[in-house]
């Protein structure tokens, strides 16, 4: 699967910036919405409806009690654990806005302008209300996508080190074979010698530039496919009836994981020689609407013991996690041994 380039770190500063300016100028123009709503009202005064003592004290007390619970007595006080000091400050704050309407806006009283309080000032506790939920939910929203991302971060970095290793165990277990194939040549003295070690450094040279990129143009993954196949021919010769039908392909666009299909190949020669009479191995890829069709069909001695080395199995069991943990659901994986042929079937959702 494609990684998505990250968004640089400047355009989520600018989302928030945005998104809370907007926010707040809806709250600021509320007065003109309340106003528009009753029609038998006079035109409204937009420059005494907006900008009157009443409205910019009120906006300048919801800034400040909405910044000052996200930013600083949540995180210092109630993240920390300190409830009842959080609790405390919560109360202390209301106390104050109530100081700030009993000052700001004193009652009529006989007429005359009266400082004290008011019933009415309790009222207040609904718009407070509102205002310290809902900085709480911003912050507890904020606080859990932060803890959400960095996670998202870390799971993607423990699989691109997963899946480092994995790559790095394809390499040498090849290598470890195909010089095996080198050395059973020259003890031969062989004339296909010349001719492997060029195979061979055809394969090194996509190993070391090519097996790196996350994605790889299939057309270059078929390439390192066949001149293994070459390979095995030049060390096989007329024993073995190698078969490999590679239908055209639609293109270059279509992008898979390096390395992906020479484990089943390679276990295919690895099983499919030595005490098997006629032995023969059957390959095929095609493409169809964006999937690859990709089988290998090898005989097999279901009677005679194997004998495994250290390195047995590794290729195979490797490349099944590397298919689970990069194309999950876009791909399927068959694997059977029916009347002496071991047959594994890949069909796989290609990228482009």
């Amino acid at each position: 699967m494609a990684e998505n380039p990250r968004k640089p770190w400047y355009s989520y500063i600018w989302s928030s910036i945005s998104f809370h300016v907007l926010a707040w100028m809806l709250v600021f123009f509320l007065p003109l919405l309340f106003a528009g709503m009753n029609n038998h009202a006079p035109p409204v005064d937009v420059g005494r409806a907006l900008f009157n003592t009443g409205h910019i004290g009120f906006m300048t007390a919801s800034l400040l009690l909405f910044y000052s619970n996200a930013f600083y007595f949540i995180p210092h006080f109630l993240n920390r654990g300190k409830k009842w000091q959080y609790g405390l400050l919560q109360l202390l704050l209301f106390a104050g806005l109530l100081a700030s309407a009993i000052f700001l806006f004193p009652s009529p009283d006989k007429g005359h302008g009266h400082m004290g309080f008011h019933r009415e000032y309790l009222f207040l506790f609904v718009p407070f209300l509102i205002l310290w939920s809902t900085s709480t939910v911003y912050r507890f929203s904020s606080d859990k996508a932060k803890t959400d991302q960095l996670l998202k971060e870390k799971e993607n970095e423990n699989l691109k080190t997963e899946l480092l290793f994995l790559r790095s165990q394809v390499s040498p277990h090849f290598l470890f074979n195909v010089l095996n194939n080198m050395v059973a040549l020259a003890r031969l003295k062989s004339d296909r010698l010349e001719a492997s070690l060029i195979k061979l450094s055809g394969l090194m040279r996509y190993m070391l530039y090519e097996s790196d990129e996350q994605k790889v143009p299939l057309a270059k993954e078929i390439e390192y496919v066949t001149s293994y196949i070459d390979l095995q021919r030049l060390r096989f010769g007329e024993d073995m009836r190698i078969s490999l039908k590679i239908a055209e392909l639609p293109g270059d666009y279509l992008l898979i994981e390096p390395m992906l299909l020479i484990p089943f190949i390679e276990n295919a020669f690895k099983h499919g020689t030595g005490l098997i009479k006629n032995p023969e191995i059957d390959i095929t890829l095609q493409v169809n609407g964006g999937q690859l069709d990709f089988s290998v069909r090898n005989k097999y001695n279901g009677e005679g013991s194997e004998v495994k080395d250290k390195t047995s199995g590794i290729g195979l069991a490797n490349v099944v996690r590397r298919l689970n943990l990069l194309y999950g659901n876009a791909h399927s994986l068959t694997i059977d041994k029916q009347d002496g042929w071991y047959g594994v079937t890949l069909q796989l959702k290609l990228e482009y």
